[in-house]
């Protein structure tokens, strides 16, 4: 059974000139211990379809409709209140930047152990022994010391840790982390890939893993989710999409990461550049960076269809499809 299932997810964002669809029809599912990847442009709705899951979107943001459900119940239409317990017990959240996840007047110990306290029926003995075993669990050498520092006293990347340490605080089900190895450098970011990994098998806890870099997809995920412009273009198991993609968008995607077994003076692009929540074209949104458009592409928008091991929102995957009908058509993307 699926720990997390995001059913026909639509946010809206009201203004004076109508209301702006942001993330348009979305729907995938987590299973426990497992991790999904979820990649796309700046812009193409990663980072709010985490923060609807966690419930924390920015007025006047809001879920104009579908269903997030964690362990089968509905949590997206959960007084605040009541949200704000779950966000801290079964949901554990990791952001880019850790230095807005921890409060800088308090120590790293305090916030773990009121964290604990918060949402775990222990003394405060008790939780001091456990927010040390997560500070060493997260690779924090000394942790029994350094549990009384402040958070400027360490590095980014020790940060960084103790921000994964406050997620699995409260031994949640699910965690959603947005760009937790963005602002780290390079040895850094694979020590944080493989504690996430490791926490996954080890709690068969489920994460939903936002970025931009392939390479930590790749590393990491099981199955990744293909973004662009409010809607998942493609979703399958990492090997797949990443050796075999179906959709335009990810072969782009693909093509662009460097390959150093090839000589090559320049890298593949994509031209263009995503639309604009208000000039989001008519049919599929990827058809005017598309080389492989056809005339069904600019009137209808395809759902996500079956494309070999993958399913991926393109009308060259439909039975009914003509590809033949634009001069592009079977072009390499």
């Amino acid at each position: 059974m699926s720990l997390l299932q995001v059913k026909n997810l639509v946010v809206e964002f009201p203004g004076r000139r109508g209301t702006l669809r942001a993330l348009d029809d979305i729907s995938f599912e987590i299973a426990p211990g497992e991790i999904l990847g979820v990649v796309g442009e700046s812009g193409a709705g990663k980072s709010l379809t985490g923060a609807a899951i966690i419930g924390l979107l920015e007025p006047p943001g809001r879920i104009g409709s579908g269903q997030i459900l964690l362990e089968g119940s509905r949590i997206d239409n959960l007084p605040y209140e009541q949200m704000r317990r779950i966000r801290g017990r079964k949901i554990g959240a990791i952001f880019q930047d850790p230095l807005t996840s921890l409060n800088p007047l308090y120590t790293v110990g305090r916030q773990l152990v009121e964290t604990i306290q918060t949402h775990l029926p222990v003394d405060r003995a008790e939780a001091q022994r456990r927010a040390i075993g997560l500070l060493e669990d997260t690779g924090i050498p000394a942790a029994a010391q350094r549990i009384d520092h402040f958070p400027h006293q360490f590095s980014g990347g020790m940060r960084q840790r103790v921000v994964i340490a406050l997620a699995l605080a409260a031994e949640p089900r699910l965690i959603v982390a947005d760009e937790p190895t963005t602002a780290l450098d390079v040895s850094i970011q694979a020590q944080i890939i493989q504690l996430l990994k490791r926490v996954c098998k080890q709690r068969g806890a489920a994460v939903m893993l936002i970025t931009h870099d392939m390479g930590v997809i790749a590393e990491t995920c099981d199955r990744v989710a293909v973004m662009y412009a409010g809607r998942i273009a493609e979703i399958g198991p990492v090997h797949e999409v990443i050796n075999q993609p179906a959709h335009p968008y990810s072969m782009g995607l693909m093509a662009a990461i460097p390959d150093i077994t090839q000589d090559r003076e320049r890298l593949h692009q994509i031209d263009g550049a995503m639309p604009r929540l208000n000039a989001i074209p008519p049919g599929c949104a990827y058809n005017p960076r598309c080389p492989r458009v056809f005339a069904r592409c600019v009137v209808e928008r395809p759902d996500l269809l079956d494309a070999g091991a993958t399913r991926a929102a393109c009308w060259l995957h439909d039975a009914n499809a003509h590809p033949n009908a634009h001069p592009n058509a079977g072009a390499a993307p």
